[in-house]
C-alpha cells in the first residue's frame, strides 16, 4: 500500500513540475504562435502553491522527491519575486507624485443590488487626491465631458483630462480617462481593430521634464452575457462569434491570449517610438506569467517589484484571484512606494505608486 502511495504522490508531482516548467514558456512564446503555454502561465500562482505543498509533503516524509519541485520553483524564480514580495523596502515620499491606477468595471452598474459604487469611487479619489489618475471601464450616459467636470469638482482640482470612449445611440458610453494635475501637452491613442479593448497616451510635464503616459485596458478573456451585450451595443459591431463558440471555454481563452499578445505588440510599438521617457498604466487582463506582460515590460521598471510588499493580486472577481493590473515605469524614475489598495468598489483593487525623478 506504501509503495502504491508512493508512486501516485510521485506521479502527481512529475505532473505538476512539469505543468509549472510550461508555464515559464508563457513569457516568450507568442500565443499567436503557440497559445497553450499562455493557459499554463494563467495558471501560474495556483501551480505554484501545489508545488510547494509537494515540497511539504516530501519534507514530512523525509523524501529526498522534495527536490523535484524545490529546483522547478527555483528556476522559475523571478516569476515568483514578480508575484510575492517579502522584502518591504523603507523610502520617504517627500518630493514625490502619485499615479494611481484603476479598472472601475462600469460603476458596476450591470450588478444587481449595486449600491453607489460611482460615489464610493469619486470619494475615494477624493481622499487620496492622485496627481496622475488612469481609470479603465469608465462608464457613463449623456456628455462624456460633463461627467468628467463632475469628477474634477467632486475631486477637488483642476484636472488636466484625457478621454477616450466608445459611445451608444442610446446615449451610454463605456471609455477610458487620465486626469492630471500635471499640464497635458500631448494627447494620441492607440488602435486595437475589432475590439472594444482601450489605450491612449499622454503627454504630462512634471516640473522640468515631459512624460508619456500609457493608459490601457486591453483585451478580456469574455465578457458575462449582459457586459457582452453592452459592449457590442456601444460599439456597433458583432464579432461574429455563434453562443456554441461563447461556450467553448478553451476557444474563448486562446482568442483572448492571441487578441492580448497582437495589442500587446502594438503598445510596446508607441513605447518604443516614444521620445518621452514612459509610465505604462492599466488593465492587462493577464498575469506576470504572460506574453503580454513581459513584452510591454521589457526594458521597464514594475512599480510592484520595485517597491510593493506582500502578495500582489489585483484582481478579486468571479474568476480566481490574481495579478493583471500594473504601473510600470522608465528609468528616469524611482519609484518609493507601491500599494495595492483593498477597497471592494469593483472587482479590481485600485493600484498606486509614489515616483521621484532620478538625479
Amino acid at each position: 500500500m506504501k509503495k502504491v502511495l508512493y508512486k501516485i504522490l510521485l506521479g502527481v508531482n512529475v505532473l505538476f513540475a512539469f505543468a509549472l516548467l510550461l508555464s515559464y514558456l508563457a513569457v516568450h512564446v507568442s500565443p499567436e504562435k503557440v497559445a497553450f503555454p499562455a493557459l499554463f502561465g494563467l495558471a501560474y500562482p495556483y501551480l505554484l502553491l501545489v508545488n510547494i505543498l509537494l515540497v511539504i509533503a516530501w519534507a514530512m516524509l523525509l523524501k529526498y522527491e522534495a527536490l523535484i519541485s524545490v529546483i522547478v520553483i527555483a528556476v522559475g524564480y523571478t516569476h515568483l519575486s514578480n508575484y510575492f514580495r517579502l522584502t518591504n523596502p523603507e523610502g520617504t515620499m517627500e518630493g514625490t507624485f502619485q499615479v494611481l491606477s484603476y479598472n472601475l468595471r462600469l460603476f458596476n452598474i450591470l450588478e444587481k443590488g449595486n449600491k453607489g459604487s460611482e460615489r464610493n469611487v469619486m470619494e475615494f479619489l477624493k481622499k487620496q487626491q492622485p496627481d496622475i489618475i488612469c481609470l479603465q471601464e469608465f462608464y457613463g450616459t449623456g456628455n462624456p465631458d460633463r461627467k468628467v467636470n463632475e469628477i474634477r469638482n467632486f475631486v477637488g482640482y483642476n484636472y488636466n483630462s484625457h478621454i477616450k470612449v466608445i459611445g451608444s445611440g442610446r446615449n451610454r458610453y463605456y471609455g477610458i480617462v487620465t486626469f492630471s494635475r500635471f499640464p497635458v501637452i500631448g494627447r494620441g491613442e492607440i488602435i486595437h481593430p475589432q475590439s472594444p479593448s482601450l489605450s491612449i497616451y499622454t503627454d504630462i510635464l512634471i516640473q522640468k521634464d515631459t512624460f508619456r503616459v500609457f493608459n490601457n485596458h486591453l483585451q478580456s478573456f469574455r465578457l458575462k452575457s449582459m457586459e457582452r451585450s453592452f459592449i457590442e451595443e456601444i460599439t456597433l459591431q458583432d464579432d461574429g462569434k455563434t453562443l456554441g463558440e461563447m461556450k467553448n471555454i478553451s476557444l474563448s481563452l486562446r482568442n483572448g491570449f492571441k487578441r492580448r499578445a497582437r495589442q500587446a505588440d502594438l503598445v510596446k510599438a508607441h513605447i518604443n517610438l516614444s521620445e518621452y521617457p514612459v509610465i505604462v498604466t492599466g488593465d492587462f487582463n493577464d498575469t506576470p506569467v504572460s506574453y503580454t506582460y513581459n513584452r510591454i515590460r521589457k526594458g521597464l521598471n514594475d512599480a510592484f517589484v520595485s517597491s510593493g510588499y506582500g502578495a500582489g493580486f489585483t484582481y478579486r472577481g468571479n474568476y480566481p484571484a490574481n495579478r493583471i493590473d500594473y504601473v510600470l515605469y522608465d528609468k528616469a524614475l524611482e519609484c518609493k512606494y507601491f500599494e495595492i489598495i483593498k477597497v471592494r468598489y469593483s472587482d479590481h483593487y485600485p493600484v498606486t505608486g509614489y515616483f521621484k525623478l532620478t538625479e
